[in-house]
């Protein structure tokens, strides 16, 4: 999982917290926060996109116009 959590937080960001003083217990609360912080960002940007595709088939004249 460890690698998946790299992939995903991009290998600066990890390379970062893994160079920062702490205990292993806060780097591991650190890299978890960070991951659901992404996850959460996701989420977001998923939901924007499903609202905009709503958007775009109840109004699609109005869509047409905005390109």
């Amino acid at each position: 999982m460890r690698k998946d959590i790299e992939r995903k937080l991009g290998s600066t960001v990890y390379a970062r917290l893994l160079a920062v003083k702490m205990s292993e217990l806060d780097r591991e609360r650190a890299i978890q926060a960070l991951y659901d912080a992404d996850l959460a960002v996701d989420g977001f940007v998923w939901l924007a996109k499903r609202i905009e595709q709503l958007g775009e088939r109840l109004f699609p004249r109005q869509a047409a116009l905005k390109h």
